[in-house]
């Protein structure tokens, strides 16, 4: 059975931090504020909805006890609506939409919704603990280090410059603010309000339009000390002894931002959308996710596409147009070198180091700005894919009817 895309919606991105524009704004209204656009955008009675897959990669405080099914009932959403909260780290908003589309292809449900949400400023990253990082049992086997040194490695190993990577960086910002100014995210984003309806904010906050090559190059690499201070070359390197040295390229400026946001999208059969009058934007064709080697960690996405291609009996050329956290800049460019993706056919509206990244709603977000910018541009397949924490990938492939 066939699972379509019905809609999609995202929150703005908010700076996360205490003097964001979301900070006063709780995780439980974010996700409400996704899941009451889906509802009132499609004018859909909810006692048809199944279930409520919400990716959450910190999922304690306000952010605990299930908040996909707390923030269902925030909404207003009928009480026979189930809920449940997923996390597969930096993957998780998409993996939530993976499932829900998973319910609807097997025929255990008709309508589900996937999304994801993550407010960074109040539960902040890693406050939920977890044994990798601290455990010896599994930091020294798996070579445990922070994921900035990965992504140094990445730049280290396949050459990348400094000046490559803040020239990506610098692209995404100017992407990002070309899509504002055009509108591109018109379709999708809902605001954000407050309790007296005012709006709190409407549109990404963390773009900078004015980012060029020279005012990245007067940012400091971000793990330098932590590479070589606190010891996480050295470990690294016991990985990868073939390294002599690991080139510290990434800083603030060309790495993912730290934000808050939710999103949504509206998944389900063909014979539940005719009765309900809603009208199929796009079919997911394919979706894969890959283990991939933890220490350097970053490495998924390529994998985890060719999987899903695979699947879909696809190749990249095939691929219209694709979507990629940016994690890290190197991230990206090791996916475009390695899948053979020209820059003019991934990212085309910026991404994440322009935008944020709100860790459990992002691939939620980048799956509908795929969808947005393939209507736009009447493509017919798009790919959209991150990398993942402790070694994964993920990748889902859409098709527009």
């Amino acid at each position: 059975m066939h699972a379509f895309i019905y809609d999609a919606v995202r929150t703005p991105r908010g700076k996360g931090k205490k003097d964001g524009s979301l900070h006063g704004t709780t995780p439980l209204e974010l996700a409400a504020t996704a899941l009451r656009a889906i509802r009132d955008r499609n004018q859909l009675d909810t006692a048809f909805v199944d279930d409520v897959v919400l990716g959450c990669v910190t999922p304690v405080g306000e952010q605990g006890a299930c908040i996909a099914r707390i923030a269902a009932l925030a909404a207003g959403y009928d009480q026979g609506v189930s809920g449940v909260q997923i996390n597969r780290f930096c993957a998780s908003g998409l993996e939530a939409c993976n499932m829900a589309a998973a319910q609807v292809m097997a025929g255990q449900a008709e309508l589900s919704i996937g999304g994801g949400v993550e407010a960074m400023s109040r539960v902040p990253m890693g406050s939920d603990g977890g044994a990798w990082a601290v455990d010896p049992a599994s930091a020294i086997p798996t070579y445990f280090v922070p994921q900035g040194i990965s992504a140094d490695v990445i730049a280290t190993q396949s050459g990348y410059s400094r000046q490559d990577l803040d020239a990506y960086a610098a692209e995404s910002h100017r992407r990002a603010q070309h899509a504002v100014d055009a509108g591109y995210f018109h379709k999708s984003i809902v605001p954000v309000r407050d309790l007296n309806g005012m709006t709190v904010l409407s549109r990404d906050e963390t773009i900078r339009p004015q980012t060029t090559l020279a005012t990245l190059g007067a940012l400091k690499p971000s793990f330098t000390e932590m590479g070589e201070k606190y010891g996480f070359d050295a470990v690294i390197r016991q990985r990868y002894p073939e390294l002599e040295r690991v080139n510290h390229v990434h800083h603030a400026g060309n790495s993912s931002g730290i934000v808050d946001g939710a999103a949504a999208v509206l998944i389900g059969n063909a014979a539940i959308g005719e009765r309900l009058g809603l009208k199929p934007r796009a079919r997911i064709r394919a979706f894969a996710t890959i283990g991939s080697e933890p220490s350097i960690m970053l490495t998924g996405p390529s994998y985890a596409a060719e999987k899903a291609l695979k699947r879909a009996g696809m190749k990249a050329s095939d691929i219209d147009l694709f979507e990629l956290n940016e994690a890290f800049a190197a991230v990206v460019l090791r996916f475009m070198e390695l899948m053979a993706v020209p820059h003019d056919k991934i990212n085309v509206n910026g991404g994440a180091i322009a935008m944020g990244h709100p860790l459990g709603a992002t691939g939620a977000m980048i799956l509908g700005t795929l969808l947005d910018e393939m209507e736009r541009r009447d493509l017919a397949t798009g790919l959209a894919t991150l990398c993942v924490g402790a070694g994964m990938g993920i990748a889902t492939i859409i098709e527009r009817n």
